[in-house]
């Protein structure tokens, strides 16, 4: 049964807090990014894929790639819900012999490939795609990259050839929150326009906020956005989103809360929830 909005931004809550629980239990993790990509990992996975812990060896399910692996933590935690783990695993986060690291690698059940050196999830996605296509599957592929790696060559190698193919059954989104580990975007490598760069390399693109579940599942809906040509969604997303002292702040790429602050975090997400 498809999920109501409102149960998805409950998800979408619980998710935050267990993203804090176990980046802190680790003492390791990308927390902003992590908190910025949820949403759009929580709408995916409860409204958007054909992928199950039933299904995940059938060569008709989705694919998702997360390219920016550094992020894994929120795909963790996602997928721990989905019952492709047992959540308690997650209590091994980057422990000595865990298979649950800091990027994603398929010793654990459910990731897709493996990732985290940037640039790599789209082209892995394209020729993913391109295979669909060539054995007459109808299986769609996706692929969530941050937008602190699109100056790497290869994003734009794969955009020209996903192009080129005309793979309709692939759509990309960029976590856009406009931060990355050493500054904004703009100040490291600019980037914009992302929109006319990918539409001039033949895509085509939507824009929403990545956090409104509505106009995320609405996007979603939509794919792909023009027959023959591969969908982009730019998800206009906030590093740190829904922890206040977190929110916009580069500090936060990569920090690990202490005992208070993270009290202090969950509270406020206490406070969302308490709200609804």
């Amino acid at each position: 049964m498809m999920m109501t909005e409102n149960e998805l931004a409950g998800k979408s809550v619980a998710y935050r807090k267990k993203i804090l629980k176990y980046i802190v239990g680790a003492k390791a993790g990308h927390t902003g990014g992590s908190l910025s990509c949820v949403d759009i990992l929580n709408v995916l996975y409860n409204s958007v894929l054909n992928i199950s812990p039933q299904n995940f060896t059938s060569p008709d399910r989705d694919r998702y790639i997360q390219s920016k692996g550094h992020c894994v933590e929120a795909l963790y935690v996602v997928l721990a819900d989905k019952g492709f783990f047992p959540e308690d695993d997650l209590h091994t986060l980057c422990r000595y012999k865990s298979h649950y690291i800091g990027h994603p690698t398929r010793k654990v059940h459910g990731v897709e490939q493996n990732t985290g050196a940037l640039g790599h999830g789209l082209p892995i996605s394209v020729g993913t795609a391109l295979a669909a296509k060539m054995d007459d599957k109808a299986y769609r592929v996706f692929t969530l990259l941050g937008d602190g790696e699109l100056p790497e060559g290869s994003n734009w190698e794969a955009a020209l050839t996903a192009a080129h193919y005309k793979l309709d059954n692939l759509c990309a989104v960029i976590d856009n929150n406009k931060l990355q580990i050493t500054g904004t975007n703009a100040e490291v490598c600019n980037t914009a326009p992302i929109d006319a760069k990918f539409e001039s390399f033949g895509w085509a693109v939507k824009q929403v906020d990545g956090h409104d579940i509505k106009a995320l599942n609405e996007a979603f809906a939509a794919l792909p956005f023009e027959k023959g040509k591969p969908s982009l969604i730019i998800a206009h997303t906030i590093k740190g989103k829904g922890i206040s002292f977190m929110e916009n702040s580069v500090k936060w790429h990569h920090g690990v809360p202490d005992k208070e602050q993270y009290e202090t975090a969950i509270a406020e997400l206490d406070g969302v929830t308490a709200g609804n």
